[in-house]
């Protein structure tokens, strides 16, 4: 102890680098001024974002908000040191429900937390946040990183997203005129996504294969990069074709739970979605970890895509051209099934036909 009567510690002793995070931020600052866009400058550092609502073209807007997280697939990133995408997964997250309901996304803030702050690890977190807020069309404001030593063992994290839409009064989505005989199709999903990693990390273990270990379903991939792979963001592809074609009357984003939990959220009560399981095509990586977990084809669908990340409910005389509008912006369109009179006893969810795992 000092004669002052002062022990001499510092924050920095304590755990906590002030200095790392100041170098976070300036390291992080391109980045974040990658995302601008009408409505908000790209700049901080400030104690809030701003936004404005007038400057991104909106009248009489009501605002949609979402948060979510990537899960225990941020274990496979730190166990790989691969940090550049689940960013990516993090915006896909929460831009993919804000979509649903018809709202542009317009602002995105992020929760960084982590035990002992790496600034390169954070810049490559952040990096991927952008990407994907780029994609998505909305700008990264603001966010929080936080050192919190004891609380996370060496090297790991986690995140938290927070996003925030508008549509114009009227136009939100799920419509009121959902009808038996409505047409759904299914847009493909890029993978895992970012649910079901606890039972993907448990299959990885009965595999035996290590990180580096080529993928069994991905050609010239290791594995722990295959499973990596981004959650699709299908913000742009359906913005565009709810504004071109006015003929969506729902959208369900398939995240964890699969079409019997997602699907039914957005379905009048007196209706259900009848899935042709046989419509569904299967990528590689859900066989694999059907087949190497043993894993039933009806928990994979509650708990996997399984290929299918965004459901589209449309009258049968406006498929061709929703169809068309979303093939045209490079998405992969199946139709999946109809919508179809909900018995009693029945869920919000039928299926038929054979899922090819």
């Amino acid at each position: 102890m000092s004669q002052s009567g002062k022990n001499g510690l510092t924050y920095s002793d304590a755990g906590v680098d002030i200095d790392a995070g100041n170098l976070l931020v300036e390291k992080i600052k391109p980045a974040v001024r990658s995302t601008r866009r009408p409505g908000a400058d790209g700049e901080i550092g400030g104690f809030g974002g701003l936004f404005d609502l007038k400057a991104a073209g909106f009248t009489d807007p009501v605002l949609v908000a979402a948060n979510d997280g990537v899960g225990t697939k941020l274990k496979i990133a730190i166990d790989a040191n691969y940090h550049d995408t689940v960013g990516i997964d993090l915006v896909a997250m929460c831009v993919n429900d804000l979509v649903v309901q018809g709202a542009e996304p317009l602002f995105f803030l992020d929760y960084f937390a982590t035990g002992k702050l790496d600034p390169d690890q954070g810049a490559a977190i952040v990096g991927g946040i952008a990407a994907g807020c780029r994609e998505a069309g909305c700008a990264l404001i603001g966010g929080e990183t936080a050192e919190m030593p004891g609380m996370y063992s060496d090297g790991d994290y986690d995140l938290a997203g927070f996003a925030v839409g508008a549509a114009e009064r009227g136009q939100l989505l799920p419509s009121g005129d959902i009808a038996e005989g409505d047409i759904i199709l299914g847009l493909a999903s890029s993978g895992v996504h970012s649910n079901g990693f606890s039972l993907v990390r448990k299959i990885v273990e009965i595999s035996g294969l290590g990180r580096d270990a080529p993928a069994p379903f991905a050609e010239g991939k290791a594995l722990g990069e295959a499973l990596l792979t981004p959650t699709r963001i299908y913000v742009k592809p359906l913005l565009k074709a709810i504004r071109e074609t006015h003929a969506l009357k729902a959208l369900a984003h398939i995240t964890g739970g699969g079409f019997p939990e997602n699907i039914p959220r957005v379905l009048p009560k007196h209706l259900a979605a009848e899935i042709d399981l046989a419509a569904v095509k299967v990528p590689p990586v859900f066989s694999w970890l059907a087949k190497t977990g043993g894993v039933e084809a009806k928990e994979m669908l509650r708990t996997f895509n399984c290929g299918i990340g965004m459901i589209v409910v449309v009258a049968a005389d406006n498929v061709a051209a929703v169809k068309a509008a979303l093939e045209a912006e490079g998405e992969v369109v199946v139709t999946l099934g109809r919508m179809i009179a909900r018995t009693e006893d029945a869920g919000g969810t039928v299926y038929k036909g054979t899922l090819a795992l």
